[in-house]
């Protein structure tokens, strides 16, 4: 037996589910698990079906079968065979919270993945990669010559075959153009719960304004800063009698729960782009 994803979008209209379950059944496959949201507001419908097949059923198999019912309904689909393991490239900087959580979920078997390799513009994580066999690469960001670490950078990526980027506080703006690149395949942890406190030390912002909750968002990084597609989000309560430090680290432990669930969320194909939004299937 085999396991399959598939993902699908397009505009509602009369009878999509019954059509690709249709064409589902006719492969003798079972369906494990099936997820669907309307969005009214565009009209557009949204699913994702896990489901086995039989021996013998392929991934081009299943594409073919699901290839009429996808031109009937003008569906953006993909099917994805659940039996790879999906690889990731880490991009981090000094601090190292987000990265030892991954690593972490990943060792106990509560994130699915390969991490392929780990970049950052400091020395600071080469023990961290060193323990866990994953190649590290050092790639200072000189100034004037960042066009240049960010050519290394996405031959290190295209490399790995990597099935999707991870910035774990790698504290460094990425280009237009390579946010452009990887748009949907890329993930940051913003150190804030956005759209508040955008900028430099959020935590000390939140502090001379007395907030009572903090937060972080993980989202699709976009060439608008901390403007793209949110996955992730989390808040915790804290008090007037908290400094900065005890609401830095809070924010660190949220932050490194919320990067987590985004990037399983991604990687389980549970993610889907609508417009500036996104649709998280749980």
């Amino acid at each position: 037996m085999h396991d399959f994803i598939l993902t699908l979008s397009c505009a509602d209209k009369p009878g999509i589910v019954a059509g690709v379950t249709s064409e589902l059944f006719g492969l003798a496959a079972n369906i494990a698990e099936s997820n669907q949201f309307w969005d009214k507001d565009t009209d557009k419908f949204f699913m994702r079906i896990g489901f086995t097949a039989p021996d013998g059923v392929d991934k081009d198999a299943v594409e073919r079968a699901l290839k009429p019912v996808i031109e009937r309904f003008e569906m953006k689909a993909a099917v994805v065979d659940a039996a790879r393991v999906p690889r990731i490239v880490i991009l981090v900087s000094k601090f190292d919270h987000a990265l030892l959580h991954l690593l972490y979920q990943i060792k106990v078997g509560a994130l699915r993945a390969e991490v392929a390799a780990i970049v950052s513009n400091h020395e600071a994580a080469r023990p961290i990669a060193e323990a866990e066999g994953v190649p590290f690469y050092h790639l200072p960001v000189v100034r004037g010559e960042k066009a240049e670490q960010e050519a290394e950078v996405l031959k290190i990526i295209k490399a790995a075959d990597a099935d999707l980027v991870v910035l774990a506080r790698y504290m460094q703006i990425l280009s237009d153009q390579l946010s452009t690149r990887l748009f949907g395949k890329i993930i940051n942890i913003h150190h804030s719960f956005l759209p508040s406190f955008k900028g430099a030390k959020p935590y000390h912002q939140a502090h001379e304004r007395g907030v009572k909750i903090i937060g972080a968002t993980a989202h699709y990084v976009t060439p608008d800063l901390d403007e793209g597609p949110i996955i992730e989000q989390e808040t915790a309560r804290v008090t007037h009698a908290m400094s900065p430090d005890d609401l830095i680290a809070v924010g660190r432990d949220i932050e490194s729960r919320v990067l987590g669930r985004a990037v399983k969320s991604h990687l389980e194909n549970r993610v889907m782009l609508n417009g500036h939004k996104t649709v998280v299937f749980a």
